[in-house]
């Protein structure tokens, strides 16, 4: 989307149900070790109404645009019948500002974790911008979650410790901001979840602003 959230108009929707989302989800690769699928044999369940102040989120900051793209984007669906915080399953949307290219809408991913201080909590593992928008907003929020993944697979990143508290609004990614405190900082991405295999374009792009240290 651009500048001008206001004029986004939605060409198309594509619905399909929650059996068609989970049983996908359940094909996610790791980026690392032969492409494992972390899922396969994990318990997935879709709940329709999580509230966020009881997700863990990893990622430092949230992208000021980015929020407000997802706030435009809800109102523009709403007037179609779906709402992007109360999915259950998803659906693949066409916009006026890139008609003919089908972008997926499904439910952020949400996975239980085993955290070194002996803590489990419920990660926010995709879907960061949409779970911020909802609580800023004050709504639930329909999530996949996720539970029983092998211990050798556990997300790459760890839960801040001060919750919501500690994730800052930018207005862009400054060079040196660490995103995420990683569980394996030497290889962290080799526990990436690619979701973009089996919802091409769900996983968006972001600026690779981590220190050297930890580029990858």
């Amino acid at each position: 989307m651009s500048g001008k959230e206001g004029s986004l108009r939605i060409l198309s929707v594509e619905r399909f149900d929650r059996d068609r989302l989970l049983s996908s989800l359940r094909r996610t690769r790791l980026r690392g070790f032969d492409g494992a699928r972390p899922y396969e044999h994990a318990e997935l369940a879709l709940d329709p109404s999580t509230e966020p102040e009881r997700l863990a989120p990893s990622q430092r900051y949230v992208l000021e645009q980015g929020v407000a793209k997802i706030v435009a984007l809800r109102q523009a669906l709403l007037a179609h019948d779906l709402d992007i915080f109360a999915l259950d399953g998803g659906a693949y949307f066409e916009t006026s500002e890139a008609p003919g290219e089908l972008v997926p809408a499904i439910p952020p991913i949400v996975e239980e974790s085993h955290e070194p201080d002996g803590r489990t909590v419920h990660i926010v593992n995709d879907g960061i911008h949409r779970v911020y928008a909802a609580r800023r907003l004050g709504l639930t929020i329909a999530t996949v979650v996720v539970s029983g993944v092998p211990r050798e697979y556990p997300y790459y990143a760890l839960a801040l410790p001060g919750g919501w508290g500690e994730v800052t609004e930018l207005a862009e990614l400054p060079d040196g901001f660490q995103k995420k405190e990683y569980r394996d900082p030497t290889n962290y991405k080799a526990l990436f979840r690619e979701f973009n295999e089996v919802f091409p374009g769900v996983q968006k792009e972001r600026k690779k602003s981590n220190p050297s240290f930890l580029r990858a």
